[in-house]
C-alpha cells in the first residue's frame, strides 16, 4: 500500500480530514462538516454493531483475527526498541496565534542534496504522523556539536549528502562499493535574529586536515580514529569508519564554526522528495548531455523528479568547467528552485502532499542524537521558517587549484578571501543586505567612530582581561605604550566576568579618546560603549578596555568584515538561474 493509502478506514483518507483553519494558519482534524475539532483526534469508540477497524496500513492474514482494543480505534505509535513511550502531541490550553504567512511557517530547504526539506516536511506534519519518529535514524554526535541548536542564538547546521549507493537502482551509479563519503557538504548558518542565512558549500576535493575523531561504535564503545593531514575533505566521512561527527569536527577545524547539529541524506532522498512535491522546475542555458550522470536535457526549462533529479544534481562534466565546483553551482541552483517551488505551489496547504513529503523525507534522513525526533525537527523547522528566503545566500568556500599538482584534481583554500568568509559567519554577518535591519540603530553605532580623535599621548585607559588568553592584558599594555604612544595606560588585571566581545566603555567627555583607541585597535562602533569613566592609579578619570574572547592579539584588528570579499561568488534563493 502506498503513502496515500495509509491510515484509510471506511474509504476516508485522514489526510482529507485535516483542514487549514484560516484564522490560525494551522491544520485541524474535522470529522464532520459542522464543527472544527481539536488539533489532536480523541480516541474513537466503535458503535456496538461496528467492528473495530484494523491498524493503519495493515491487513490481517487469512485465518487470523486481531483482538479489539476497547475505546481505541488506532493503535499507539510505534517506537524504537528500548525507547520510552511518548505522549501524543497536542495544543491544549493554547489560544489561536496570529495568522502567519504560509511561506514563513516552515523554511523548506535541503542539505547535501535534500536533508533540509525533511525538516520542513516533518515540521508541518508532526502533529498527525507520530509514527515518523520510527523512520528517523540517528547516530551519536560524539561530543563534536554544541549540544544542539538554541532558539535565542544563531544556528549552524551541517548538511551532508553521501555518495553511498544503497537503495533501489543506485548501484548502477559509478563507485557501487563506496563507503559513503561526504560528497556534498553545506554549512547552513542562520542569523540570531533569523533575518538572513548563509549556505556555505564545502568542496569535496578541498585539501584539509582531518582531526582525531572519538567515535561511538555499534556496541556502544568509544574508539578514536586517527586523523590524517592534507587529504580530501570528503574522506572525513566513511573513510576508516568515520561517522558524521568526524565531518563535524573537520568543519570546526577548517572554519572555526562549531555546528549545532548535522543531517545526512543519501541518493534516495533526492529521488523520493522531488517526486513527493511533484517535481522541481530547473532552467538550463544550453543542451546538457552527461553520460556519467545519465542526464540529458535540452536548452530551456524542465520539471524534473526522481532519477532525473538525481542525475541533475550529480552532473558536472556537462556544465561549467566540468569539475566539482561546477557541480556545486548546479546544486545550489537546484536547491533554490526547490525552495521556490515549495513556497509558490500548494504544497504547504495540501495535507496529503505534506504527509507524502514527511514520510519520504524521514526515511531518507539520518540526524545526530540531539535532533532525533519529530518534535525537535519541528522546533528547528519553526525557527528556520522565520527566514525570508530572499535573504538566504548560497556561496562556496573560496579556493584555488592545488599548486603542488601538475594535473589539477584538488583545490586548497584561497588564503586571501576564505578567512574573511569564515569570520563573517562566526560573527553572524549577512552576505546580503537585509532591509529589515534597524538602520537608525546601525547609523547611531557607526557615528561613535566619527569625530575628532585625541592624541595617543592623551588617552587614559585601564585594561582588563575578560576572556582572552592569559597575559593578553599585559601584551596589549606593552604594545600600546611602546608602539602606539598610549603611555597613560595600565593593566588592571582580570575582569569580574568574561565577555564574548571586546568592549571599550567611556564617559561622554572621553569620546575623542575612545575614537583614538578604537582606531588603534580596530574596534567597531558596536564595541564602543558610552557609559562612565573609572579612576586610574593616578586618581584621574580613565576609560575601561575589556579584552573579550574575540581578542586575538595586540595589534590585530577586532573589526569584523561587514560584507563579502570581492570575487566571492554568491546567489540568493529567490533568483532564477540557468545552468550553463
Amino acid at each position: 500500500m502506498d503513502a496515500q493509502g495509509r491510515g484509510r478506514a471506511d474509504d476516508i483518507d485522514p489526510a482529507d480530514q485535516w483542514v487549514l483553519n484560516p484564522n490560525t494558519g494551522e491544520y485541524e482534524l474535522r470529522l464532520g462538516h459542522s464543527a472544527p475539532q481539536s488539533g489532536v483526534p480523541a480516541p474513537r469508540r466503535p458503535r456496538p454493531s461496528e467492528e473495530a477497524p484494523l491498524a493503519r496500513g495493515r491487513t490481517d492474514a487469512p485465518g487470523r483475527s486481531r483482538p479489539e482494543t476497547p475505546g481505541r480505534a488506532v493503535p499507539p505509535p510505534r517506537r524504537r526498541r528500548g525507547a520510552p513511550e511518548e505522549p501524543l502531541p497536542g495544543r491544549r490550553g493554547r489560544r489561536p496565534a496570529k495568522k502567519a504567512s504560509k511561506s514563513k511557517k516552515v523554511l523548506l530547504w535541503t542539505g547535501g542534496t535534500m536533508a533540509f526539506v525533511l525538516v520542513a516536511g516533518a515540521g508541518a506534519a508532526y502533529f498527525y504522523i507520530e509514527h515518523l519518529n520510527d523512520n528517523i535514524a540517528s547516530v551519536s554526535d560524539d561530543g563534536a556539536s554544541t549540544g544542539g541548536f538554541q532558539k535565542d542564538k544563531a544556528i549552524n547546521i551541517l548538511l551532508i549528502g553521501t555518495d553511498k549507493r544503497t537503495g533501489k537502482g543506485n548501484g548502477s551509479y559509478g563507485d557501487a562499493g563506496s563507503v559513503g563519503h561526504a560528497d556534498t557538504t553545506i554549512l547552513l548558518h542562520v542569523s540570531k535574529d533569523r533575518s538572513n542565512a548563509t549556505a556555505l558549500s564545502i568542496p569535496r576535493d578541498l585539501i584539509t586536515d582531518v582531526p582525531d575523531c572519538p567515535t561511538t561504535q555499534e556496541d556502544g564503545t568509544q574508539k578514536v580514529i586517527p586523523g590524517t593531514q592534507k587529504v580530501r575533505f570528503n574522506t572525513s566521512l566513511g573513510q576508516d569508519g568515520r561517522t558524521p561527527s568526524c565531518t563535524m569536527r573537520t568543519v570546526t577545524e577548517l572554519t572555526g564554526v562549531k555546528p549545532d547539529n548535522f543531517m545526512v541524506a543519501d541518493f534516495n532522498a533526492v529521488k523520493t522528495l522531488t517526486s513527493a512535491v511533484g517535481g522541481v522546475e530547473v532552467c538550463v542555458g544550453k543542451d546538457l548531455d552527461d553520460p556519467d550522470s545519465h542526464l540529458k536535457l535540452s536548452k530551456g526549462t524542465h520539471t524534473i523528479e526522481g532519477e532525473q533529479a538525481l542525475a541533475f544534481v550529480r552532473t558536472r562534466h556537462a556544465v561549467g568547467f566540468g569539475g566539482d565546483l561546477s557541480r556545486i553551482g548546479l546544486q545550489q541552483q537546484f536547491l533554490s528552485a526547490l525552495m521556490r517551488k515549495l513556497k509558490s505551489n500548494d504544497t504547504l496547504t495540501s495535507p496529503s502532499k505534506m504527509l507524502d513529503l514527511a514520510e519520504a523525507g524521514t526515511k531518507a534522513l539520518t540526524v545526530d542524537s540531539q535532533l532525533d525526533s519529530i518534535g525537535k525537527l519541528k522546533d528547528l523547522g519553526l525557527e528556520l521558517g522565520k527566514l525570508n528566503t530572499k535573504n538566504l545566500t548560497f556561496t562556496t568556500i573560496p579556493v584555488i587549484d592545488n599548486p603542488t599538482e601538475k594535473v589539477k584534481a584538488t583545490v586548497v583554500l584561497n588564503e586571501s578571501t576564505a578567512p574573511q568568509v569564515f569570520e563573517m559567519i562566526r560573527n553572524d554577518v549577512s552576505f546580503t543586505a537585509v532591509k529589515e535591519q534597524k538602520k537608525k540603530e546601525a547609523a547611531a553605532v557607526a557615528a561613535r567612530l566619527k569625530g575628532a580623535k585625541a592624541p595617543a599621548s592623551e588617552v587614559r585607559v585601564r585594561i582588563l582581561n575578560g576572556g582572552a588568553v592569559a597575559g593578553s592584558a599585559q601584551e596589549t599594555l606593552s604594545w600600546l605604550q611602546n608602539e602606539e604612544g598610549v603611555t597613560k595606560s595600565e593593566n588592571a588585571g582580570n575582569a569580574p566576568a568574561p565577555l564574548a566581545k571586546t568592549t571599550l566603555e567611556y564617559a561622554p567627555d572621553q569620546a575623542d579618546q575612545a575614537r583614538r583607541l578604537a582606531d588603534l585597535m580596530g574596534l567597531s562602533g558596536s564595541a564602543m560603549k558610552p557609559g562612565e569613566s573609572v579612576t586610574n592609579d593616578q586618581g584621574l578619570p580613565a576609560m575601561t578596555l575589556t579584552l573579550g574572547k574575540d581578542f586575538e592579539g595586540a595589534g590585530i584588528s577586532l573589526t569584523a568584515p561587514s560584507k563579502a570579499p570581492e570575487g566571492v561568488q554568491k546567489s540568493t534563493a529567490d533568483k532564477v538561474e540557468c545552468a550553463k
